[in-house]
């Protein structure tokens, strides 16, 4: 038994196919799980939350994927920032409290990191950050992606800085949407994970005053508290989060194939060795992932320090979880047939949602030039 109950993960299991076809937030799960208390779930103790750990936090996204992906996107953006917080508090930034105490009284965060034609990520901006000269900023560009669009009420952002004689630096700030300053566009019109309502932001000069900076500091890979805070819980709760959307297609797999009959043996397909093979193949895909997040999960919480592989490490993790469940879903395709082609059956609209792990960060092509260069050193000019 987890954090969220069963008969809670059951109700928003039986809305997922209605928002994935109406292209709609799924306002109803929101407002359950915030009365579930899970928008506080990740915020210690002292802070007012209930104190689950990385590795429990994570557990719950992959059961809340598994009953419904686009809705435990959305969320993980959320929980992605009270990791955030957690990392900065215990790295003594106090304005990682903010975040906790806000995200305990209710507040729903937002991610806007990611640019159109950016593949910088969270490692540069093209959005501009200009200072107001009181330690505060304004932000103009594009943000894609921004899940939990029409609803967060705190949006996490950055922007590059280039007033300062000493170089570009990356700002990271928290928007309040009561400032506004931004606009958001409808156009979530997607082949899947629809739910999250992922639209684009535009910001028009959102401002930040200092006490919702959170960093300055150079682009780039960073043992800044903020960069690394937010890749790692990132990475960490992606993977698991789409390890659901894997774990669920093994199961419903193997649902499937004990009922469909073979005409030409005169069994169910459960019994046919060539189906079990490809159930076994998705199985196995999926039996690789957990171990990676748990064992990632409590070295961040207990603050090893793994060095220059741990960016590295934590790409790969994301990687093996987004690529086993495509993995998985594909085999389960396959074992269940042509029904599964249909729109009404959930293997399509698993294998819709799962191909949204192949564009999130860290890509497969950022991935392997992080790792030719842990294994052969960067290129030589």
């Amino acid at each position: 038994m987890g954090f969220l109950s069963d008969e809670l993960l059951a109700t928003i299991h039986g809305r997922a196919a209605r928002h994935d076809a109406e292209n709609t937030f799924p306002d109803d799960d929101l407002a359950d799980l915030r009365a579930a208390g899970y928008l506080a779930a990740f915020v210690p103790w002292e802070f007012g939350g209930a104190g689950l750990t990385l590795e429990e936090i994570a557990a719950e996204q992959t059961r809340l994927a598994k009953a419904a992906p686009g809705t435990a996107l959305g969320i993980n953006m959320h929980q992605i920032i009270v990791g955030l917080g957690r990392h900065l508090v215990r790295n003594g930034n106090d304005r990682g409290e903010m975040i906790l105490r806000d995200a305990a009284a209710g507040e729903l965060f937002g991610f806007g990191i990611s640019e159109p034609g950016n593949d910088l990520v969270l490692f540069g901006s093209t959005t501009a950050a200009v200072p107001d000269g009181q330690g505060g900023y304004s932000f103009t560009g594009t943000k894609i992606f921004t899940s939990l669009a029409p609803v967060w009420t705190r949006l996490m952002t950055f922007g590059r800085d280039d007033s300062g004689e000493d170089g570009p630096h990356s700002v990271f700030a928290v928007l309040r949407r009561e400032d506004g300053g931004f606009t958001v566009k409808d156009d979530w019109d997607t082949l899947g994970m629809r739910a999250t309502q992922s639209n684009t932001t535009l910001l028009e000069g959102a401002h930040a005053p200092e006490s919702q900076i959170l960093t300055r500091t150079e682009p780039g890979p960073s043992k800044d508290p903020v960069v690394f805070g937010i890749f790692s819980n990132f990475e960490i709760l992606l993977a698991a989060t789409y390890s659901g959307v894997g774990e669920r297609a093994v199961e419903l797999a193997a649902e499937q194939v004990r009922t469909r009959k073979s005409v030409k043996n005169q069994t169910v397909y459960a019994n046919d060795p060539d189906i079990r093979w490809r159930i076994a193949e998705a199985a196995l895909a999926m039996n690789a992932v957990g171990p990676q997040i748990r064992e990632l999960a409590r070295d961040i919480e207990a603050g090893v320090d793994r060095g220059p592989i741990w960016m590295p490490q934590l790409s790969a993790a994301k990687n093996a979880a987004a690529e086993a469940s495509l993995r998985a879903v594909e085999q389960a395709v396959r074992a269940c047939g042509g029904s599964s082609y249909y729109t009404r059956n959930e293997l399509s609209r698993l294998y819709r949602d799962v191909l949204a792990g192949l564009f999130q960060p860290s890509d497969q092509e950022s991935l392997h030039s992080a790792w030719a260069n842990v294994v052969l050193g960067p290129v030589e000019r």
